[in-house]
């Protein structure tokens, strides 16, 4: 019945409930519950046993009911109008009463008594919610030191169950021990007493900090004063572990507090470092991670923050494995605010010895971060090593892969530890980016990983492994056979489960065609052209794919077009037929850019056959003028709604630039006209648009497409999120969700150079900035409604070499030189403005010349 209630009262509360008295009656019962005392006799001896005894579970539950109405009714703020006077019922006549039956539970920890792990949880959770609310606190004010010197605080010391697990099961007190302060298993802070006292500590000091941060600190100093003071035999070393723990939990805190922030370093050196000797333990290691919180701060004397590095790599040789993952932990942290790099380079050898031999007892992916940011800090100096990391990292993924298998699906510690190993060899292999030719010594460690998990074993590390195949295709000297045979594993991947990594699959696929062009056009078996006629129509056929979903598709056909231009001539009518029936039912603006640049991609590689295939299906005034009315449409803003992106812009000028190179039979004088002047204004915009662009850090770029290296975190915050949504699905927790403000981009207009009215010169770049500080806070926000921006604003393609100024003004030239009479009557036709911008566009490519002759000159003589 309890387990029921907690379902409805983590949905909403039924209308019937509303009712003051049937819900009194209801909340009689729960509060009686939680007064209820727990038989001593029958309770199980086994601590496993004894937590889910049925006494406890109906404590439990009934914390969780409480819990929840608590947390949705018991702040006014958010309620909504119709659950006002509710909600202020529920704060008047039961919140404190909750409050005082919890308190009086968590008494059991000063007597001595047993409490299980998830009660605690609860119960503190409870306390920590009341501690921002004035009236809640006020009823908690008077035991305040109790809760938190007698309560809390041995919540956070070391005890005999860590003990335990300390001398029986190390690695187990690896995976469970750390919860409390690392990311590793963030699951467990779900259960975790230790969590919750923490995450209660923080809150008192950030929300009621006045007095209660001095009294607090006061304690703890007053911790370490009688450890000091006590002989070997009586220290209190289990208390001082707390007192560290305190510490590092309130760094944040510290830093920023006067007079705290200026005692650091000195609170460092007389009661941290030393412990890095201790004959216990657990205090060697409680060192180590509290040293590797406060490496960040500044040293007045850097020879302490010497020696504290020193002691912390030391540590990674320590005789207990907690102490030895502790090291490696802090070590990031210090490796991260090294400023000489001296300090570490000698030892660089023996640091990775060590570390890989940690790695091949534990599977933590906080391990892995550590590694990458020693790979990040000495980028190209990591040559030396990168093969024999890729190769001990690959063997780490398997031994990770083989233990998540075995795992439950509970536990995914073995499945991040593998996800975080494939992430380190792509920052090796973007360390060494430059020196192609280790690209070939380290393709045969990581092909077995390729080969098995771009299959369907790989989902869960599908988009790792992609970002892997990117580098190794695009760094490489050339793509090898055994590189080419991932190509199929691919396209069947694509053609069956992978959709949605399309947009990862792209940025492989790209590198095999413009860098393997060759193969790519000549091999028949497989047949690489006729695999990827077969998904891209199949996907851009298929009526259920929503548009965003197929966005990749008329990005690969742009990649085929530009890549292969005068050899496959034979797909340009399939894909641009293809093209256009998906623009007729595309609902997308974005999508709808991109189909229509597939069909000005297409003028560029053959003008001629082009307009035959328009032509021949009888499409072509349907086209163009739905091409020029996507020109022409402007927001509210003024600025451009179509072809954002100096790309787009770019493809169109080159598209509409090739129709004029038609002889006059097949271009009418009127759609000449229309065309020149389109493109005009399309290189004016262009032009605007280069001119006010911002460059963007952060990225790499494979083929034609960007590859955004993602930050770790976020993607492990994911991975935990859903573990949490499974693990409250089945034990009936619950976690509110959230939702991001989205913001409506506000492009900027250009300047008017050339005599061009307001247009986007920047519009595209101020939405890049705009992602960029999104993707750093670690959230993406909306675009507009159009959805029609993509990441690829920077791209790098066989076009980049091509001047759009300079090949629309010879163009021009040559249609003057073989037919003046068409060429007079075209510029006849032009008024004085359209006259002012032809002749500065003009201007600009004879600039443009001189440029790229300065530019390639400075180049040779670099080289």
């Amino acid at each position: 019945m309890v387990p029921l209630c907690t379902g409805g009262a983590g949905l909403e509360i039924p209308k019937q409930l509303f009712d003051p008295n049937v819900f009194n009656a209801w909340m009689v019962l729960f509060i009686n519950l939680l007064e209820r005392p727990v038989p001593v006799e029958g309770q199980p001896i086994d601590p496993e046993i004894r937590k889910s005894w049925g006494w406890w579970k109906v404590k439990k539950w009934t914390i969780h009911i409480l819990n929840r109405l608590y947390t949705r009714f018991g702040d006014l703020k958010l309620q909504k109008p119709e659950s006002k006077a509710f909600a202020q019922m529920f704060q008047k006549n039961y919140a404190g009463k909750i409050l005082a039956c919890h308190m009086q539970l968590l008494n059991a920890i000063r007597t001595g008594d047993y409490l299980p792990d998830r009660v605690i949880n609860l119960v503190l959770q409870y306390l920590t919610n009341s501690v921002t609310k004035n009236s809640m606190y006020q009823l908690m004010q008077p035991q305040i030191d109790i809760i938190v010197f007698e309560i809390i605080f041995p919540l956070m010391c070391f005890n005999d169950n860590d003990q335990k697990l300390w001398e029986e099961d190390p690695h187990e007190y690896v995976r469970k021990g750390y919860v409390a302060y690392s990311f590793a298993d963030i699951i467990e802070d779900l259960y975790s007493p230790r969590t919750a006292a923490m995450d209660f500590v923080s809150e008192l000091v950030r929300k009621r900090g006045k007095g209660n941060l001095q009294k607090f600190i006061h304690f703890i100093v007053d911790v370490f004063r009688r450890y000091d003071e006590s002989s070997a035999d009586h220290k209190p070393y289990r208390q001082k572990d707390g007192a560290l723990l305190a510490i590092g939990t309130l760094c944040d805190k510290l830093k920023q507090t006067d007079p705290y922030k200026l005692e650091l370093e000195r609170m460092l050196v007389q009661h941290v470092f030393p412990e890095f000797n201790s004959p216990v333990g657990h205090l060697r290691a409680k060192a180590a991670w509290v040293a590797g919180q406060y490496a960040h701060i500044n040293f007045s004397d850097p020879d302490n923050f010497r020696k504290a590095m020193h002691c912390i790599v030391s540590g990674m040789r320590d005789p207990d494995l907690p102490v030895r993952v502790d090291s490696v932990f802090a070590l990031r942290s210090f490796v991260e605010a090294c400023k000489d790099l001296n300090e570490i380079r000698p030892i660089l050898p023996q640091l990775l010895d060590e570390f890989f031999k940690l790695m091949n007892e534990v599977e933590n992916e906080d391990l892995v971060f550590t590694l990458e940011t020693i790979v990040d800090k000495f980028g190209e100096e990591m040559a030396p090593y990168a093969l024999g990391l890729c190769q001990n990292l690959a063997a780490a993924f398997w031994r990770c892969m083989a233990s998540s298998e075995a795992e439950d699906e509970a536990d995914d510690s073995g499945a991040l530890a593998a996800v975080g190993c494939l992430r380190a060899i792509s920052t090796i292999l973007e360390s060494i980016s430059s020196l192609p030719h280790l690209f070939i010594q380290i393709e045969p460690t990581l092909l077995p990983i390729m080969r098995r998990m771009l299959t369907s074993d790989g989902q869960d590390v599908y988009e790792e492994v992609l970002e892997i195949v990117s580098y190794m295709t695009f760094f490489s000297p050339t793509i090898s056979s055994d590189m080419w045979s991932l190509w199929p594993l691919m396209m069947e991947a694509l053609n069956d489960w992978a959709i949605d990594f399309f947009e990862n699959i792209l940025v492989p696929l790209d590198n095999y065609i413009s860098r393997g062009t060759d193969h790519f056009l000549q091999c028949k078996d497989p047949d690489y052209q006729q695999s990827l006629w077969n998904a891209l129509s199949s996907i851009m056929r298929d009526g259920n794919m929503e548009d965003s979903d197929i966005e990749p598709a008329p990005k690969l056909i742009e990649v085929v077009f530009q890549n292969c231009k005068g050899n496959v001539d034979r797909w340009v009518e399939p894909y641009i037929m293809l093209a256009i029936e998906r623009l007729q039912r595309t609902e997308k603006p974005y999508l709808k850019c991109l189909l229509v640049q597939v069909i000005a991609n297409a003028f560029y590689y053959s003008p001629f056959l082009t307009l035959e295939t328009l032509n021949k299906h009888r499409v072509a005034t349907e086209i163009f003028s739905h091409w020029f009315a996507m020109l022409q449409q402007v927001k509210k803003s003024g600025a451009r709604a179509n072809f954002k992106r100096e790309h787009d812009k770019k493809v169109c000028c080159l598209g509409l630039t090739s129709l004029i190179r038609l002889p006059a039979d097949q271009i009418p004088a009127d759609a000449l006209d229309r065309i020149f002047k389109a493109t005009l204004e399309l290189l004016v915009a262009y032009k605007d648009q280069v001119a006010g662009g911002v460059s963007v850090l952060h990225f790499v770029c494979f083929g034609g497409f960007l590859f955004f290296k993602k930050k770790l975190l976020l993607g492990n915050l994911m991975w935990a999120l859903h573990l949490i949504k499974k693990r409250n699905e089945e034990s009936g927790d619950d976690m509110d969700g959230f939702d991001a403000d989205e913001e409506d981009d506000e492009e900027v207009d250009s300047d008017k150079e050339m005599g061009l009215d307001d247009e986007d010169g920047d519009e595209a770049s101020s939405l890049h900035l705009q992602k960029l500080a999104a993707e750093a806070r670690g959230f993406q926000p909306a675009d507009d409604s159009d959805d029609d921006f993509s990441d690829d604003e920077e791209l790098t393609s066989p076009i980049d070499e091509v001047d759009p100024f300079i090949f629309f003004v010879e163009t021009v030239q040559g249609l003057q030189a073989s037919d003046p009479a068409r060429f007079q009557n075209l510029m006849q036709t032009l008024d004085f403005r359209y006259q002012a911008l032809a002749n500065g566009i003009a201007q600009h490519a004879e600039e443009r010349k001189v440029e790229i002759a300065k530019e390639k000159a400075e180049k040779a003589n670099a080289q």
